[in-house]
């Protein structure tokens, strides 16, 4: 019986060395901003989980219908826009909660507003061909980078899309 602890105990250690290692392998951005993304992740789901999208959809940003919008970026925001999204990703693995597309996509529109990057968050629908079952995904995308949720527009159908930018009339 002492074994099986021994091995148990030294199957953990090895385990949190090797993550360990990985995320101090990770960039001193994404590093830095851990902590608040892990705690952000978190307050986003909890938020998508109590209101409703009509009380949520006003603080993702000006609605554009289902107009497919991607603001141009300088090479500068572009840079720190795939930091971001690497940031995003990279504590989304580590949340013991569900942290799929809508609550990445909520916290890189919140990091992208702290840093006055234009932003595009969609979201999109496809029917399963095998099932005929409808799947949703969100996604957010700027310039050039795709910060979370991948190129959602190879796949689903854009439902609707907000912008950090206002519609011009």
């Amino acid at each position: 019986m002492a074994t099986y602890f021994q091995t148990l105990q030294t199957g953990f250690m090895k385990k949190v060395r090797r993550k360990a290692t990985s995320f101090f392998r990770q960039p001193s951005f994404a590093k830095r901003w851990f902590p608040l993304l892990w705690i952000l992740l978190g307050l986003s789901r909890m938020v998508i989980l109590l209101f409703s999208f009509r009380r949520l959809a006003p603080h993702l940003g000006h609605p554009m219908g289902i107009a497919a919008y991607i603001p141009l970026l300088t090479p500068e925001q572009e840079a720190k826009a795939a930091q971001i999204g690497q940031a995003i990703r990279l504590a989304a693995r580590y949340t013991p909660w569900v942290s799929n597309c809508f609550p990445q996509a909520v916290t890189a529109r919140l990091l992208l507003g702290f840093y006055s990057i234009p932003y595009s968050l969609y979201f999109g629908v496809m029917r399963e061909p095998s099932t005929g079952e409808f799947k949703a995904h969100a996604w957010v995308a700027t310039g050039r980078v795709a910060i979370t949720g991948g190129y959602g527009f190879n796949l689903f159908t854009v439902v609707g899309c907000y912008t950090s930018l206002s519609r011009k009339a």
